[in-house]
């Protein structure tokens, strides 16, 4: 343990955080949002001292044998910074949900009750990795009204404190207290354990990394978790699909971003249309340097070309990496009843010009994101117009899928009489 972590103190520092989100909870929204379009002015100006930062992460990481798919989502690129830059304007632009009311009804004791949109109050992310997330997260916390602590992983811990330094400035120049953010930097399993104790000052904990962070969390914690767990995700190639279009989507839904949760996985072709379209995604696959691994049914059409036999364990597996599992399944039936068993409820996809059998598999595969005829690659918070988002939760209280700004508020009963008694 380094000295810096031997002097953290998990209640000292969730109760300062605490303080803050008593004001933070009452910003304005034109504060908030001065916040967040200062804090995108000063990634932009401060990219080559972040990717300084970060270089040192991805140097030390790669010393330590860290995975490929790690250090990709380590890795903080320009472009990346205006990714986060954009987002941060995005959020500033959306509507402020604190405060919405849902609900505006008199009762017939002559009360008024409204439902209304509140923060949650203390929100605490950890994550692995991903250094996006710092800004990610405190963007939606601020807009909804949260203050949060951020654990970041340890490889990151650079890049985290880098990016820290630039939410705190952004805060304390307009004003709003600087607490309203702490970035956790202790790695001792201990004190993470107190932290998850402290329930009477964290109202949510997320966690977002791989399965022996969210076991660690879902084990630990005494406060309330929105987990997001692996993403297996798939597409069903139906007997009625465009082939062409299911090639595209197939191929890039693998290859454009292959270590992020929202990549394809594994893809299920109908067996009515196996032959003729199996060879052709096994070639395009091949060309673009991409290892299947297939079922009996997909070797027998593979025409000569390269799969790996498939073992149970492919069926939900998160590679996160250029390899996909491809299966033939027997129409609707086979290809729901593949999903309802080795999924993992975060994006599945159906390929098919049918309407009836679209709206049978979105109706029927109730994962927390479900696409006709499109990329699992959109299931991404900037992409739906939230923003950007905390997470994708696969659990369904109280959020489920993309997490933006109305999945960090709850909502409460503001009651209005005129001196009613019962």
């Amino acid at each position: 343990m380094s000295a810096q972590e031997a002097l953290f103190e998990p209640r000292v520092v969730a109760s300062r955080v605490r303080e803050a989100s008593r004001i933070v909870s009452t910003l304005p929204s034109a504060i908030k949002n001065a916040v967040l379009l200062d804090l995108a002015g000063r990634l932009d100006s401060s990219a080559g001292a972040l990717m300084a930062a970060n270089g040192e992460d991805m140097e030390a990481a790669r010393a330590e044998g860290l995975p490929e798919a790690k250090l990709r989502r380590l890795e903080l690129t320009a472009a990346g910074i205006g990714q986060m830059s954009e987002g941060l304007r995005q959020v500033a632009a959306l509507p402020d949900p604190v405060g919405v009311v849902t609900r505006d009804d008199v009762v017939a004791s002559g009360l008024r009750v409204q439902k209304v949109r509140c923060p949650l109050g203390v929100v605490m992310m950890i994550y692995e990795a991903r250094p996006g997330v710092t800004v990610d997260a405190f963007a939606l916390c601020l807009k909804a009204g949260n203050a949060c602590l951020l654990k970041g992983g340890r490889e990151a811990a650079r890049s985290n404190a880098a990016l820290a330094e630039l939410l705190r400035a952004s805060l304390e120049s307009h004003g709003a207290p600087a607490d309203s953010v702490a970035l956790v930097t202790t790695s001792d399993r201990e004190r993470m354990r107190e932290l998850l104790q402290l329930a009477d000052l964290i109202d949510l904990v997320i966690p977002r990394g791989g399965r022996g962070l969210i076991d660690f969390v879902r084990t630990n914690s005494a406060i309330p978790t929105v987990q997001h767990d692996a993403g297996v995700c798939h597409a069903f190639v139906h007997a009625s699909a465009d082939l062409d279009v299911s090639e595209r989507v197939c191929v890039s839904a693998k290859t454009s971003s292959p270590a992020t949760c929202n990549t394809l996985e594994c893809v299920l072709i109908d067996r009515d249309i196996a032959p003729a379209f199996v060879p052709r995604l096994l070639q395009a696959y091949a060309a673009a340097g991409v290892e299947v691994r297939g079922d009996d049914a997909v070797r027998a059409h593979a025409g000569g070309l390269s799969v790996t036999p498939a073992s149970e364990a492919d069926w939900g597996t998160e590679y996160l990496d250029l390899i996909v599992a491809v299966r033939v399944v027997d129409g609707l039936e086979g290809a729901c009843a593949h999903i309802h068993r080795y999924g993992s409820n975060h994006t599945d996809v159906i390929l098919a010009q049918d309407e009836g059998t679209i709206e049978a598999f979105l109706a029927r595969v109730q994962s927390s994101c479900v696409l006709a005829n499109a990329s699992p690659r959109f299931n991404d918070g900037f992409q739906l117009g939230l923003g950007a988002e905390i997470g994708i939760s696969t659990t369904r209280l109280h959020a489920y899928g993309a997490m933006g700004l109305e999945e960090l508020t709850t909502q409460r009963y503001v009651v209005r009489g005129s001196g009613q008694t019962r």
